[in-house]
């Protein structure tokens, strides 16, 4: 392309009009600044030979008109400039939307969802160290960098528990639901034995009637008590006066202060991350506030993947999370002091990405973090960080023959019960070669669901660091999953397409729930609408639809293939033998152990079959609507609110019917 010279007829003026115009392409020297409203033609027009591409509109029919004055850049999209040369990409400012009509509406049988809120998060520019490729070649064999789409981490300091917890914790720790029984239709009769524990959240608590802390048998995990009582260390940098390379740049509001301050204890806060940046928001804020940042963290080089809200310490003047990015660290962050820690700075116990992270239940300072090679491990937020050299636990295991999942379906690199608590790791758990996508704790403080890129749905005991499961995927990885309220039942999405229903008591595929047109990027129960009867439960996908979902044991349809089989009730005392055939997905070993109802984990491993859809019942969901023009990546569900957001940084809150209100 030829430089265009200022005496060209179309730029004659001495500035040019960004606003309205026909397109040109110039070139301006590296270093020298380009306003948003006059661009001086005469001092800047340069050769090609070392300079920055930026596309311009000029005004060829308005040359004596005046430009405006400089004015803030607005969400616009500058294309790459053939030749591999660098475009100018300009950071921007989150946008506030409230669009109307039918088409922003959910239809279901409590009422209309409408659409409240339409907050675009601005996407930041790449940090100039970080190599872009202008045409990146589609059948390149190279990993591609570990990207996500937005996730978001949401609280209430005064939060309300729904009415399934409620029922949950009252007068015990041992769940009250686990009174009732899963009937195959609303005409059978419960059982002499269905007030009996069924075996899911009777797991919450020990004979003794207490609840069971993961490491509470090393006593080198117990905190040291002094006289002015248990000493916790506190993150020590203010993430605002920062030099951390680390860290590119931290954006504070001017009146952050102010709104910490005068921010409604029954408010939402939420964190969302989209590429390099990180942000804390107000949703419950008035519009002018809402689409502000509280703060704004940009990273150098790191993409924050995935972050976590300790629910246990939060308090009103006290907020902390952890968030794990692309480099393999992670960050300990309290939002009110702004102060931050680094955990497994440069990769010093794991170099792979930090896929998904979660604190552990009821505690104060450990959490697990899932990295992409397929390991598991617990970090202590208050221990250094030392070089980690697996752990011999079993003797039979030859750790230079690597991993083999057809042997070694739980490989423990260190036990809880280690003598060695000096530093990070507390824990390390390597179930596959693959990459975990996703992972979530159940309500009984026991038991951990974890999914990973090879299509398998792990159920591990993790207080005992015994794997218990393995299900297949009908096809494809799985990408997600989560715990009924209850714990009586586990949510997947993933390739298949598919929304499947796991029954931990029973140990089976309980239903399927086709809908989705794409691959399923989240599922979540709605707590708010769940009793213990019927469920409701939502999911979003690449195909940028949000599906809700009614689930009944009794609503079910039970196959015709299903009809003739015998299954055991998990009410039953007596044993049952379950017959597992052998699936032709896979060669991994398979326990033959007889189960009993009151023994939901049995004697070993049980690696179930792929479950064939003629054998399988199907739920309909009751809403489907495509609600974003990109794929979806998160849901969640508040007491007035369903919350979704998209990977280009969409979160819209839809507004529950009015009279679900209280």
């Amino acid at each position: 392309m030829a430089t265009r010279q200022a005496s060209s007829p179309e730029c004659s003026e001495s500035s040019l009009d960004w606003p309205r115009c026909d397109r040109q392409t110039l070139f301006l020297l590296p270093g020298v600044p380009a306003a948003a409203g006059r661009l001086p033609l005469h001092h800047h027009v340069v050769s090609r030979a070392g300079a920055i591409a930026l596309t311009a509109k000029t005004d060829s029919h308005r040359d004596s008109v005046v430009p405006p004055p400089p004015r803030p850049p607005q969400n616009v999209h500058i294309p790459n400039v053939p030749g591999g040369m660098t475009t100018i990409a300009l950071d921007t400012s989150n946008t506030l939307g409230h669009p109307s009509g039918p088409e922003y509406q959910l239809a279901v049988g409590e009422g209309i969802y409408a659409l409240q809120d339409d907050l675009h998060l601005a996407t930041p520019p790449p940090h100039p160290s970080e190599h872009t490729s202008a045409n990146p070649n589609p059948l390149a064999t190279a990993p591609l960098p570990p990207t996500t789409g937005v996730k978001i981490s949401v609280s209430r300091i005064n939060s309300r528990k729904p009415p399934l917890y409620r029922i949950a914790n009252i007068g015990s720790t041992r769940s009250n639901l686990a009174t009732y029984s899963i009937k195959e239709s609303e005409k059978e009769s419960r059982s002499s034995h269905d007030t009996s524990s069924d075996g899911l959240a009777g797991h919450s608590a020990n004979a003794a009637g207490k609840t069971p802390v993961f490491g509470e048998d090393n006593a080198l995990l117990t905190p040291s008590v002094t006289k002015d009582g248990v000493k916790r260390k506190k993150p020590k940098t203010n993430i605002v006066k920062s030099n951390s390379s680390w860290i590119s740049r931290v954006m504070p509001h001017e009146a952050m202060t102010k709104r910490i301050q005068e921010h409604d204890p029954e408010g939402l806060l939420a964190f969302a991350n989209i590429n390099r940046a990180f942000q804390w928001l107000d949703l419950s804020s008035n519009n002018e506030s809402k689409a502000q940042h509280i703060i704004k963290i940009l990273f150098t080089k790191a993409h924050i993947l995935c972050h976590d809200i300790n629910l246990f310490t939060k308090g009103p003047n006290h907020l902390e999370l952890i968030m794990g990015a692309s480099t393999g660290d992670i960050m300990w962050f309290e939002a009110f002091s702004q102060k931050y820690a680094r955990i497994n700075k440069n990769a010093v116990i794991n170099p792979s990405p930090v896929y998904q992270i979660r604190w552990l239940p009821g505690s104060e300072n450990l959490f697990l973090a899932a990295h992409m090679d397929g390991t598991l491990i617990v970090y202590d937020k208050e221990r250094d960080d030392a070089a980690f050299v697996p752990e011999e636990t079993n003797p039979l295991m030859n750790l230079s023959k690597g991993f083999d999942t057809d042997h070694r379906p739980l490989y423990v690199k260190k036990s809880v019960n280690s003598k060695n608590q000096k530093s990070n790791p507390v824990a390390s758990w390597k179930i596959s070669n693959h990459r975990i996508n996703d992972f979530a704790f159940a309500p009984d403080l026991r038991h951990l669901a974890v999914v990973t890129e090879d299509g398998y749905l792990h159920i591990i005991d993790y207080l005992n660091e015994q794997l218990s499961d393995i299900y297949p995927s009908y096809y494809g990885g799985f990408l997600c999953v989560c715990w009924s309220p209850d714990g009586r039942y586990i949510l997947t999405g993933g390739q298949d397409d598919l929304v499947s229903i796991w029954s931990l008591a029973e140990r089976r595929l309980v239903a399927r729930g086709p809908g989705h047109h794409s691959w399923v990027s989240c599922v979540a129960f709605d707590p708010w609408r769940c009793d213990d009867r019927n469920y409701r439960f939502g999911s979003v996908g690449e195909d940028r639809r949000l599906l809700l979902w009614d689930f009944n044991v009794g609503m079910l349809h039970r196959p015709k293939a299903l009809s003739v089989r015998q299954r055991g009730s998990i009410s039953s005392h007596t044993q049952v033998t379950r017959n597992r055939a052998e699936s032709q997905a896979t060669t991994r070993f398979r326990s033959n152990s007889n189960l009993t109802a009151d023994s939901v984990d049995g004697e070993g491993l049980i690696e179930h079959p792929v479950e064939s859809r003629t054998r399988t019942a199907e739920l309909p969901p009751v809403m489907s609507k495509i609600i974003d023009e990109d794929p979806m990546s998160w849901l969640g569900f508040e007491e007035d609110c369903i919350i979704t957001a998209c990977a280009h940084g969409h979160i819209r809150l839809w507004s529950r019917p009015h009279e679900t209100k209280e």
